[in-house]
C-alpha cells in the first residue's frame, strides 16, 4: 500500500506548484484523514462507529486550524508560502460547522500536507503528522 501510494504521483515540483492550492488541500484531507484513522485503528481498540467519533475531533476544521496555529513556529519559510497561498486562495465553499476564519486556516493546513505529500517530501509529511497528533487538544 505504501509503495502505491508513493508511486501514484506523476507530476514534477514545477508541475505541481502551479496547482491551485485548493488541490494540494483536496489531496491533503485525504492524506491526514488516512493518518489519523490509522493512528487510532493501531491505538485504541474503538468500534468503526466510536473510531469515527474520535476521528473526527482530529480532523474537523477547528482542530486543523489549532493544528497549525500551533506549528506555525516550526515550519520552513517554504512551508510557511504553501501555507499562506493555501489560506488565500478563494474557495466558494461555505463551512458548515466552523467560522470562515478556522475554515481558511484549516484549508491551509490541508493545503500544506498535500503539497508535501505531491511533492514527495515524505520524511517532513511524516514529522508534521506526529506533530499533529502531539499538538493536538484532542
Amino acid at each position: 500500500m505504501e509503495n502505491l501510494l508513493k508511486n501514484s504521483i506523476k507530476k514534477d515540483e514545477k508541475e505541481i506548484n502551479l496547482m491551485s492550492p485548493l488541490v494540494w488541500a483536496y489531496i491533503g484531507d485525504a492524506v491526514y484523514e488516512l493518518y489519523i484513522r490509522n493512528y487510532l485503528v493501531n491505538t485504541t481498540n474503538l468500534n468503526p462507529h466510536n473510531l469515527h467519533i474520535s476521528s473526527i475531533k482530529y480532523v474537523k476544521a477547528e482542530a486543523q486550524a489549532k493544528i497549525l496555529e500551533n506549528m506555525m513556529d516550526d515550519l520552513t519559510e517554504e512551508e510557511k508560502e504553501i501555507v499562506r497561498r493555501a489560506r488565500n486562495t478563494k474557495n466558494h465553499h461555505l463551512p458548515k460547522n466552523a467560522n470562515v476564519t478556522q475554515y481558511m486556516y484549516s484549508t491551509a493546513f490541508e493545503g500544506l500536507i498535500g503539497y508535501l505529500y505531491l511533492t514527495k517530501k515524505y520524511e517532513r509529511l511524516d514529522e508534521i503528522l506526529k506533530k499533529c497528533i502531539d499538538n493536538s487538544e484532542v
